[in-house]
């Protein structure tokens, strides 16, 4: 891999599969027929995209010693050492420049959100990433602040049940997450991320359990919800429920039993069963709104 390609990869564009929670807003909105509102909202997911990746490039910056004995993130440019740290340093000023910049065009609601997601990381890098289970809601709090900048950041009404089903599954994840790593360090966990010495296979088994059933919960009576109901003009979208479930109970199968579950990102659409379920939800929600 050439230098260029290995500043690309230090910025982890597979991560910004995430960044998709920026565009629920005027899915579930119906603001799609505003082509100013679009490309605001698309702006927002462009500027996300850039910000998260100059976090990932500060956090490799700290972590990279502790990389190094990772099983697989001693591959990361940094801990690699095919990328210098002055290089790393630039790319991520660069990008939260252009972020930043971007989300001064949306709004000043839009830039609040962004310095909000830069600070709250921050202090997550420094100290929060060590507190057992405010790490996870720390890291679910980012996918509120996304969907957030697409809604409140361009001027459309935020979903409350939306907003408590993202919760909830983000929680799913991020437990889903310190499980697998649990399971892929063993021992050595600890060393590697400090907090994990904290969580316990069956603490963690708990709390996914907890978080599947808020998920499936929520999202069910969210679809029944006469303001949901009302707001789309269909009583079908329980009809969906099941195509969530199924990618649910897949992914706790591949954590268990396939050992994944460390990089949700990459796993989501990895397994073909979950990438179908969710490009069947995709499409049955939109058949069934529009």
């Amino acid at each position: 891999m050439n230098r260029l390609g290995d500043l690309f990869y230090l910025m982890r564009p597979y991560q910004w599969v995430k960044n998709s929670f920026v565009l629920v807003g005027i899915f579930f909105g119906h603001a799609w027929g505003n082509l100013f509102m679009v490309t605001q909202v698309v702006t927002m997911a462009i500027a996300f995209s850039l910000i998260s990746s100059a976090i990932y490039i500060f956090n490799d910056l700290i972590d990279r010693e502790n990389d190094r004995s990772h099983p697989t993130k001693q591959y990361r440019p940094l801990a690699a050492g095919t990328v210098g740290v002055k290089a790393a340093i630039s790319l991520a000023m660069v990008l939260g420049v252009i972020s930043l910049g971007l989300g001064e065009w949306v709004s000043r609601a839009a830039l609040l959100i962004l310095l909000s997601y830069v600070i709250m990381n921050l202090a997550y890098s420094f100290k929060l990433k060590h507190v057992v289970i405010l790490d996870v809601f720390i890291i679910a709090t980012g996918f509120l602040l996304r969907i957030l900048a697409g809604t409140v950041g361009v001027g459309i009404a935020p979903s409350r049940w939306l907003e408590l089903c993202s919760l909830m599954l983000t929680l799913f994840l991020g437990f889903a997450k310190r499980r697998a790593e649990i399971m892929v360090l063993q021992e050595g966990g600890a060393n590697h991320r400090r907090v994990l010495a904290d969580y316990s296979p069956i603490l963690l088994d708990k709390m996914i359990t907890v978080t599947a059933a808020c998920v499936l919960m929520s999202y069910g009576l969210y679809t029944m919800s006469p303001e949901t109901i009302q707001a789309h003009g269909t009583e079908n979208l329980i009809y969906t429920l099941p195509l969530v479930a199924y990618a649910i109970f897949r992914y706790i199968f591949l954590l268990h039993h396939q050992g994944k579950g460390g990089e949700p990102s990459q796993d989501l659409r990895r397994d073909p069963h979950i990438l179908f379920s969710a490009i069947g939800w995709a499409v049955l929600t939109l058949w069934l709104i529009y």
